[in-house]
């Protein structure tokens, strides 16, 4: 039993309005539904994707009053954005000059061409060369040309300050594979470590581990990250992964349905929250393909509390 890659991951932001503007307007991501976080209907969740809303290729954010994030171990660093090459890299470049958004350049880590940068919150993102690995269904409406739109996610980058305990569930209970180690220069130097989902598809299929001792943990809040979520292809396999997890007593949240997919969720030893994902029934499930995310969208427990919830929203 195998997960297949990165299903989605969640963020948090303190400024939905800009959020919007700068995942749709600056990187032409698709938003592909505006719905509440189902455990907080006070706030949005805001779901960025590609053309076709794909697993894989969903970013999405809470819209919290947090403060900053603190930044340390215990925590998702960074999120990895996937593009179709380095020609695509050297665009993007150039549009982040235009619009005054600050870059690394490209540099190179794991032997992959990157450009490193941050959203106006302080979020931390890299496109990544995926060379050619992985679907592209592009958004025929993004101010970005085809060519060079963001293709989905990966890799994600956690920070742990002790690998081992982390590695045994990774490897022991999710069934990945440790495939290779990498040096990083941070400030200081530090250890990365790969770990591989079914098979292997370039970046999108790949969760890397930087081992950080000496930093204190990380405090949630705005620029961070809530949690990463992992493929699942099918119902029955979802099943059998709320088995595992059972038989192998990892404390978890039992089956969750979130209507656009159903979900299990989990804290690895390090405490960075963890879910399994299902691909289906996606995000055309109560909406057309062609007008995802022109209205706020409800599950169906939610709906008959529409008017209260709306209320409560800024505007967008």
């Amino acid at each position: 039993m195998q997960l297949t890659g990165i299903h989605h991951l969640t963020a948090i932001s303190a400024d939905a309005p800009g959020n919007v503007a700068f995942y749709t307007g600056k990187l032409g991501m698709r938003l592909v539904k505006k719905t509440v976080n189902q455990d907080d209907v006070s706030a949005y969740h805001l779901f960025y994707a590609d053309g076709l809303a794909s697993p894989g290729s969903d970013l999405t954010f809470f819209d919290w009053p947090a403060a900053k994030e603190r930044r340390g171990t215990h925590s998702i660093i960074r999120t990895g954005l996937r593009v179709a090459g380095e020609e695509s890299l050297r665009w993007w470049l150039e549009r982040f000059e235009r619009e005054g958004i600050a870059h690394s350049g490209i540099v190179e880590r794991d032997g992959r061409k990157v450009v490193d940068l941050e959203d106006p919150e302080g979020q931390r993102l890299a496109l990544v060369d995926d060379g050619g690995k992985g679907g592209s269904h592009p958004w025929d409406r993004s101010p970005v040309p085809a060519a060079h739109q963001i293709r989905g996610l990966g890799p994600i980058t956690l920070s742990v300050p002790d690998l081992k305990p982390t590695d045994e569930i990774l490897t022991g209970v999710m069934n990945m594979k440790r495939v290779r180690d990498y040096a990083e220069l941070n400030g200081s130097r530090r250890e990365v470590h790969v770990y591989e989902m079914g098979g292997g598809h370039g970046p999108g299929s790949e969760l890397h581990v930087a081992v950080e001792p000496d930093l204190p943990p990380a405090r949630q809040g705005k620029g961070g990250v809530h949690h990463v979520a992992f493929r699942t292809p099918t119902d029955q396999q979802y099943d059998a992964w709320a088995d595992r997890l059972r038989a192998m007593r990892i404390p978890n949240s039992g089956k969750i349905d979130r209507f656009y997919f159903r979900s299990l969720y989990f804290r690895e030893p390090n405490g960075i929250l963890f879910e399994i994902a299902t691909d289906g029934p996606g995000f055309a499930t109560d909406e057309p393909l062609d007008r995802l995310g022109e209205r706020l969208s409800l599950p169906p427990f939610l709906e008959a509390r529409r008017a209260q919830i709306e209320a409560g929203l800024k505007p967008l």
